[in-house]
């Protein structure tokens, strides 16, 4: 499983104390492809631009997919441009991909809601494995979730080392692509407060 599977089997898990907005979870995916692609050494950093390597195949399609959309060309793509782009409609792509390899199915009493269709996750050694990486605290996988709002229990290791200045500068770039998201959100929020209010004027 890579990162960006871990990381939707977590976010699919049944979340009591919020829901995950398919915004903030593509954003991060995108992110969590960034870094494996890093970690395969399929691409480099310099400073915030992702300088692609030589054209490799990868152990996974969907990172064969990311491999294949970056830009090789002059000017190389900054990592928050990269997480817009690629992140569009990315956790629905995932969720496909998962229902078709049997990682995700129609729920019988219904736990998930994603889309209009109830869904569930089914029990596969995949989904035991990201779930072992939930638990023992993997600070990269930790880092990924907690930016669309999913916290362990004991709360965020503050010494949780992710393990290079690239993958923390994806991780930076991360939040901040899900907090413009949000602050986008906020203020369609008021603007469609302030016409509906407009109609309510005597």
């Amino acid at each position: 499983m890579t990162t960006a599977q871990d990381l939707l089997t977590i976010a699919l898990e049944p979340q009591p104390e919020r829901s995950v907005g398919q915004g903030d979870l593509s954003l991060s995916l995108a992110g969590a492809e960034l870094i494996d692609l890093l970690r395969a050494q399929a691409i480099d950093l310099d400073g915030d631009l992702i300088v692609p390597g030589p054209q490799q195949a990868m152990e996974d399609p969907s990172l064969d997919a990311a491999a294949a959309a970056l830009l090789r060309q002059l000017p190389f793509e900054q990592v928050e441009d990269w997480l817009w782009r690629r992140g569009r409609d990315l956790a629905a792509a995932y969720q496909t991909s998962f229902e078709e390899d049997g990682l995700l199915t129609r729920a019988r009493r219904g736990r998930l809601s994603l889309g209009a269709e109830r869904m569930e996750l089914a029990d596969t050694p995949a989904r035991r494995l990201a779930r072992t990486r939930w638990e023992e605290g993997e600070p990269v996988l930790a880092a990924l979730a907690a930016a669309v709002g999913i916290h362990r229990g004991e709360g965020p290791r503050d010494d949780a080392d992710p393990g290079s200045e690239a993958v923390t500068t994806v991780l930076a770039a991360v939040n901040d692509a899900v907090m413009e998201l949000e602050a986008v959100r906020q203020r369609r929020t008021i603007e469609n407060s302030a016409f509906a209010n407009v109609w309510r004027v005597p």
